[in-house]
This record gives structure tokens, C-alpha cells and sequence, in this order.
């Protein structure tokens, strides 16, 4: 080997060809990409999708303005259509004379059941040979109080269920139920009643629906007075409650069911208002019985 010769170039490895790629690049060419993964979502302010004219199918072309007009009118024909068939079996009309109160009028009427000892005039006031709304005479029935104070009844009833850890949804729906229940078999009996011993009475269903949720009034201050004061303040404000709604059932039922002669003073002679007497009584000691029976298991 000659010492004056050049070394010999080494090689490298040999460069490979460059793989061809698995998907061509359309980048650089007019055709748009697809939208897979890596490809850039279209802009926001782009004008292809807003050039667009919706196809007749579209939700936007359903809602035009025609086909709402032609909603509205069948909305507002269903309504009145309802409203006739609900007024048909519903006295609207007198539900609304019902629920004609005010603040003063709920107060006074409250303090009446609780407190009815010395109210001095039971008679309901009449103008034109109808009687008048009840935010203008504390004597007349109402349907606002009794609503009122039969939800007010089934919250306190879960309130004092919850104090017990004895309270859950069924529990609270028994209540409610059985309240419901006992309140409109009531109401059936009375209208038997009378309608057994042939009482022409100026009380209709609502009226004796409304005479029988004024308990609930009682009932609350009972159950409040319970869980304050425990089982002696319970029996004494129930007590108390119960002799006053007896109070408020006679003086008022007596005027309704009683003749014009007894509701003057006038001594009561005859079957027919021994009767009716009777029955007056009957349902005023009816509501000290419901009173006890739907709140003493409530507190233990």
C-alpha cells in the first residue's frame, strides 16, 4: 500500500427514499378538507353556511309567520273550549264570590274562630237578594281560610313527622289522602243527612265545604302549640279550639239549617225542626272529633 495514496473515503449509511405518505396533502391545492381528525374547523364568520337559503323542510320555514297565526287561534279556541266544559261541571262563577277576601276580612274571620264568644250578630248580610262578598261581612263563607289552612296543616304535619324522625314522602301523602278523605266524606254525609230528613237549607256543597275546613284553623294552633309546648299545650289549645269551633258551628248553622223562628229566638216546636236542631248539633260535635282524630298522631 502506497504511504503517499490519499485514505479512502468511508461511506455512510445509505439514505433511504422518503416514504410516501399515507394520505395526500390537499392543502395546496383547491379542494376543501375534510372534516377528520387534524383538519381546521371551518371559521366563524364564514359566508358559505349563512348563504345558504333554508329548504323548505327546515324548522325555521315550520314556524313561519302563517302557520303561528294559525297556533295562536287554536290555542286560544282549545282554551275557551276547556273553559266551557270546566264551567259546565265547575261553578267558576261562584268559586270566585268564595275567594273574594281581603287582609281585613282574613284577620277578623280568624279571630272569630278562634275567639267566638262575644261576636253579637251571626247573620249573613244580603244586598238585592244575594249575599255579599265576603271582605264585606266577617259571617259569610269563604274557601280562601280553609284552603289555606289545609296546606298549612299538611307542612306542620311534616314538620312535626321531621322533629320525630318519623317523616317521609308516604308518610306525608297518608296525611294529606286521609285528610282529603275524611273532609269530603263529611261534606257527603251532611248532604245525606239533609237530604234524609227533607231540609231545604240555604247551604250549598261549598258552603258546607267551607263551614268544614274552618277546623284546620284549630288544628294548626293545636299542632303549633305542640311542638312548642309539648302534649299539655297541645290538649289545652286543642281544647280550646275545640269548644270554640263548636261555638262557631252552632251560632252559624242554626241560621241556615234552623227555621226563620228559631233563628230569632222563637221556641222550636214541630218533628221537622227537631230535627233539624238535632242535626245542627250533630255536625257541630263532629268537627272536635275530626280536630283530635287528625292531629294526636302527630305527636307522640
Amino acid at each position: 500500500m502506497d504511504p503517499a495514496a490519499p485514505p479512502p473515503k468511508r461511506r455512510g449509511p445509505a439514505r433511504l427514499a422518503d416514504p410516501r405518505p399515507l394520505f395526500e396533502d390537499t392543502s395546496a391545492t383547491g379542494a376543501s378538507p375534510g372534516r377528520g381528525f387534524g383538519a381546521p374547523p371551518p371559521p366563524s364568520g364564514s359566508s358559505s353556511s349563512s348563504a345558504v337559503p333554508p329548504f323548505p323542510g327546515a324548522p325555521g320555514a315550520f314556524l313561519s309567520e302563517p302557520v303561528s297565526s294559525l297556533a295562536a287561534a287554536y290555542g286560544s279556541s282549545l282554551a275557551s273550549h276547556v273553559e266551557g266544559n270546566l264551567g259546565r261541571w265547575v261553578p267558576v262563577g261562584k268559586l270566585k264570590y268564595y275567594f273574594a277576601v281581603d287582609t281585613v276580612y282574613v284577620g277578623r274571620k280568624l279571630r272569630l274562630l278562634v275567639f267566638p264568644f262575644g261576636h253579637p250578630d251571626w247573620q249573613v248580610r244580603y244586598q238585592q237578594d244575594a249575599p255579599v262578598a265576603p271582605r264585606f261581612d266577617v259571617n259569610a263563607p269563604d274557601l280562601y281560610i280553609p284552603a289555606m289552612a289545609f296546606l298549612t296543616y299538611i307542612l306542620l304535619a311534616g314538620l312535626a313527622l321531621g322533629t320525630q324522625n318519623r317523616f317521609s314522602p308516604d308518610s306525608l301523602g297518608l296525611v294529606a289522602s286521609s285528610a282529603l278523605a275524611w273532609l269530603l266524606l263529611e261534606v257527603l254525609s251532611v248532604l245525606l243527612s239533609l237530604y234524609l230528613v227533607s231540609v231545604s237549607a240555604e247551604l250549598s256543597p261549598i258552603d258546607l265545604l267551607a263551614f268544614a275546613g274552618y277546623k284546620y284553623v284549630g288544628m294548626i294552633v293545636g299542632l303549633v302549640a305542640g311542638l312548642l309546648l309539648g302534649r299539655v299545650g297541645y290538649y289545652v289549645a286543642l281544647s280550646w279550639c275545640c269548644l270554640s269551633i263548636f261555638i262557631f258551628m252552632i251560632r252559624t248553622l242554626r241560621l241556615k239549617l234552623l227555621s226563620e223562628a228559631a233563628a230569632e229566638g222563637v221556641l222550636v216546636r214541630g218533628a221537622k225542626n227537631q230535627l233539624r236542631m238535632y242535626l245542627t248539633m250533630a255536625i257541630a260535635a263532629a268537627q272536635p272529633l275530626f280536630m283530635y282524630w287528625l292531629t294526636f298522631h302527630l305527636l307522640r
